[in-house]
């Protein structure tokens, strides 16, 4: 089917910290356009649908490499501590779940391409993944029309919500008309009343920046500057002066990995974080620090940015971590967990590994039922012939019509010295599909 936001769409926000959200309509959350976007022609061909054989298996699609390799770990180890949980309290259908691990690269390569083929040829039932959304939007046609479920932990471009994806396209992230929403309304709330957009050319980025700028002007502010990149530039010398040429007190600065290039331009040419006030997103809200990969001491000292989900507990944090000892970064680390844990669940409420079966529980087991937080718990219910309501580690996950969250949280934080950000405050917001 093709998942359709209903006209005015409202997104109505609860506010913490005093920052005032308002419902929004129109632009980005109204009907959807008569087509779907064009398929990408290394999405052509898409094997026959895949009838499920009786084992639960997740396919992970997340970076290894590429532009937002930093979110790779805590993805990966959301996931396998999932499958870890699910396979002690006695796996899916009787069987053991199965993981299997691929690299998405970015869209510089066709590694992601080659990495469905490698999940589909291996009977992969869920495509966890990917992180960018314009990988996704890559990939998209070729996992659906195998009848295989793509859910993605980082997704947030709007584009997505109204994508033709047969029903099978799910993400535990929310769209960025909330982030953007969140993160303009917070720029005004300090003060900024012209800012400048510094943002990669991409879906994600172009989206969030339109947004951004959409709760900018609607807070009374003006956006003197909107600037796309290429972020594969040799340098952004040229980007960051058409910023510092409309002398905006504030700049959002909306990136990938090349946010570390960017960074030290901004320096040299006087727009220091001391001068004007820098805001980051989900795609470079990293805790660089002050070593030979980091910035000096003070450089991002006062920055803040928005990230997508709740808070972390300890608890969970530990879990992750004696999963994946390295990890600095826990950046959709729950999303990943819940999204293996949700399908898992949706598998045995359909008593079927087929992703078209998975597909049509995923809203029954995550709204609805009887409440329930650990896996075990959850397939007991479902076992008894209960209806249950998944409620995860990263919010309440309850799915919409569009196989978006309906009930999403972003997080504000605010980076020290050291360069490394805490959070300051979470934000809720409501999205009807």
């Amino acid at each position: 089917m093709i998942r359709i936001a209903p006209l005015g769409r409202a997104l109505a926000v609860a506010a913490a910290a005093g920052l005032a959200l308002t419902a929004c309509g129109g632009g980005t959350e109204s009907a959807a356009p008569s087509s779907a976007p064009a398929a990408p022609a290394s999405s052509a061909a898409a094997p026959a649908a895949n009838a499920g054989d009786g084992t639960f298996t997740v396919g992970t699609l997340l970076p290894q490499t590429g532009s937002l390799a930093f979110l790779g770990p805590p993805e990966f180890a959301g996931v396998k501590l999932a499958v870890q949980e699910i396979n002690a309290a006695g796996g899916v259908l009787g069987k053991p779940a199965v993981e299997i691990d691929t690299d998405s690269g970015d869209t510089s390569t066709n590694i992601a391409s080659q990495s469905v083929d490698k999940l589909l040829q291996q009977k992969a039932d869920v495509v966890v993944g990917a992180a960018s959304s314009s990988v996704s939007l890559s990939v998209i046609d070729k996992i659906t029309g195998a009848g295989v479920v793509q859910i993605s932990p980082a997704n947030t471009s709007d584009q997505l919500t109204t994508y033709n994806d047969k029903g099978l396209y799910f993400r535990t992230a929310p769209p960025d008309v909330l982030q953007g929403r969140v993160l303009g309304d917070l720029i005004v709330a300090d003060g900024n009343d012209t800012v400048g957009i510094l943002a990669l050319q991409d879906a994600y980025g172009t989206g969030l920046a339109d947004n951004t700028e959409k709760a900018v002007t609607g807070g009374g502010g003006e956006v003197v500057a909107k600037v796309i990149y290429d972020p594969k530039a040799p340098d952004f010398s040229a980007d960051v002066a058409k910023i510092k040429a409309a002398n905006p007190k504030a700049i959002a600065l909306i990136g990938f990995d090349e946010t570390k290039k960017i960074v030290p331009e901004l320096v040299k040419q006087g727009l220091t974080a001391q001068k004007v006030h820098w805001y980051f997103v989900d795609g470079n809200l990293s805790n660089y620090g002050t070593g030979k990969d980091g910035f000096p001491k003070g450089t991002l000292d006062g920055v803040k940015g928005t990230q997508p989900g709740a808070e972390v507990s300890d608890d969970f944090k530990q879990k992750m971590l004696a999963t994946d000892p390295s990890l600095h970064d826990f950046n959709y680390g729950p999303e990943s967990y819940d999204a293996t844990i949700v399908t898992a669940l949706a598998a045995l409420a359909a008593k079927s590994d087929a992703g078209v079966d998975i597909a049509k529980k995923l809203q029954e087991v995550s709204s609805g039922g009887t409440k329930c937080k650990a896996f075990k718990e959850c397939a007991d219910l479902i076992a008894a012939g209960t209806d249950v309501d998944y409620d995860g580690v990263s919010g309440p996950i309850e799915f919409n019509a569009a196989g978006d969250p309906a009930e999403a949280t972003i997080g504000v934080y605010q980076y020290g010295a050291d360069n490394k950000n805490k959070n300051v405050s979470y934000n809720t917001g409501k999205i009807s599909g």
